[in-house]
């Protein structure tokens, strides 16, 4: 009866050790479900946030493709300006080089006429001179005529 007893008590004892491990399995398996629903909304937010996350990449990438594009069509705008500005500017160094020929042609060419028309002045000066002298050679030789008629007479 005593090993009965004994046994009677060590089943009692294992009864409650076995209620205590069924009670902490219990806590355990509601621990382990709350961390399963954590982990399963830990995922769930995590896809998200990779959904989210590829979707800003593709807008990203738009935007770095567009502003390659409006870089690339400013670089074509400036290369088109640049080359219209060099253009012009050898349009505009023809036309100052033209110009200056011009001027410098038109230069000589007055300074042709001015010796010429200095050359023709001087020559009707000269003959002008020589009219009036000749002018004087007549008045001074009407005079002398006058002046022996009057004697004569």
């Amino acid at each position: 009866q005593e090993e009965k007893k004994q046994l009677t008590l060590k089943v009692e004892e294992l009864e409650r050790k076995l209620e205590t491990t069924s009670a902490q399995n219990i806590e355990f398996l509601q621990v382990i479900a709350k961390r399963e629903e954590s982990i399963h909304q830990c995922q769930l937010r995590l896809e998200e946030k990779t959904r989210e996350c590829s979707s800003l990449a593709r807008q990203l990438e738009m935007a770095i493709e567009d502003a390659k594009r409006q870089v690339e069509q400013t670089r074509e705008r400036a290369a088109s300006r640049e080359r219209a500005a060099q253009s012009k500017m050898l349009d505009l160094e023809t036309q100052l080089s033209r110009n200056k020929t011009e001027l410098t042609q038109l230069r000589r060419s007055k300074d042709d006429a001015e010796r010429r028309y200095e050359s023709r002045l001087q020559d009707l000066k000269d003959r002008l001179e020589q009219s009036e002298s000749t002018n004087r050679s007549m008045q001074n030789y009407v005079q002398f005529l006058k002046s022996s008629y009057a004697n004569v007479f």
